[in-house]
Order: structure tokens, then sequence, then C-alpha cells
């Protein structure tokens, strides 16, 4: 079965580093994974969403979008620090997404910034962020800062390896995730495994 892999960044302009670290977060996770990936970018959306006031408003590609977060088998979020914070339009996104849609949806936190300072936005933003929406926080982020980039491309082998270790850790919750969820929508379907049906030949015990 293909996973659908969506990508959300924070940045407000490309060239960016954070559009790269998400890429490559996602291009790790693919090379392990059947993925369909999807990235979305609010540096090119933001203009269709900045003045909404609810998700009514918004421009139909903002639309497309939204259903495509709240869709995602895997989300991977990224945003520069901006303020001590995620960017205004990463997170005036998120309000439009539908409170219960991400429910179990294991989620992969990045951020960049411009040392190593603000690391913890991580824990102190993103994670508060995505645990009210109940997603699955998945359990190592990544955190770049400006050294680990050249002309906006990753020349940091460390960072690769954070990368690696933030990916070899997540695949099996989200392989844990992705075979729970097939297996409760085979038994909504009618299509459970009939070892685990019982067997109408066995007597019942009834409770005391």
């Amino acid at each position: 079965m293909t996973v659908r892999i969506v990508g959300v960044t924070g940045s407000l302009r490309a060239p960016s580093k954070t559009i790269t670290l998400a890429e490559e977060i996602v291009a790790q996770l693919a090379r392990h994974l059947p993925a369909e990936v999807e990235f979305i970018r609010v540096n090119e959306l933001g203009p269709s969403f900045a003045g909404a006031l609810s998700r009514a408003e918004v421009a139909p590609e903002v639309e497309a979008a939204l259903l495509s977060i709240e869709t995602a088998d895997v989300l991977v979020v990224a945003s520069p620090v901006y303020r001590a914070s995620f960017t205004g339009l990463f997170k005036h996104l998120f309000d439009f997404v539908d409170q219960y849609s991400l429910v179990d949806t294991p989620v992969l936190l990045a951020a960049t910034g411009g040392s190593e300072r603000h690391a913890l936005i991580l824990e102190h933003q993103f994670r508060p962020l995505f645990s009210f929406f109940q997603a699955l926080t998945l359990p190592v982020g990544v955190y770049a800062h400006d050294s680990d980039f050249t002309d906006y491309q990753i020349s940091s082998a460390r960072l690769l390896e954070r990368i690696a270790q933030a990916v070899t850790k997540s695949l099996p919750l989200i392989s844990a995730h992705l075979a729970e969820r097939d297996e409760i929508e085979r038994t909504l379907a009618g299509e459970g495994d009939p070892a685990a049906e019982p067997d109408p030949r066995r007597p019942v015990r009834l409770a005391s």
C-alpha cells in the first residue's frame, strides 16, 4: 500500500533552508516506505489565505491543501524560527485544519534557526500544537541552524546523521500505526481475520 507523505513548510520565501530540510527528511522516509509525496509550502499559498478569518473564506487551492493535510498518512512539518515560534502563516494554516482529522497521524517535527539557542522550539511550540490535534508526534525531531547549510543546500554531515536518526526512530512507529489503521479498516469492512472470529460451536461462558 502506498503511504501518503505530506510535507508542510512554514518558510515565507524560497529558496529556503527550511524547505531543503523538509525535502531531505521526506526523501529519507520515502527510501524506506512505498511513498506518494506532496509538499505544501506556505510561501506559495500564503496570499490565498492570509486574510481569511474562516475556512469558508480560503481559496480553492488552500482548501485542497487542507484536505491533503487532513488525509495524510504521515506529516513532516517544518518552519523557521520567527520571534521564538513558528511563522504566523504556518500557524494560521493549521488554524483551519479540522480539530480531529490528525488523531494518531504520525508527525515528524523539524525547524531551522539562526543558532542552537532556538532548538527547543520543537518541544515548546511544535509538540503542544500537534498534541492539541492528538497527533502522534514522533520521538526525534530535527533542528538545523544556518551553519548546516551552504547556498541553501545541506552541507553538514552531522545534520544528515540527525535526519537519519529521526527517520530510523520513526519508522517502527509509522509502520505500527499504518498496520493498526489497516486492521481497523478491514474489521469495519467485515474482513477481519477468520482466526479471530468466535467459534459458534464453542459454548459461551456467561459472567456470574
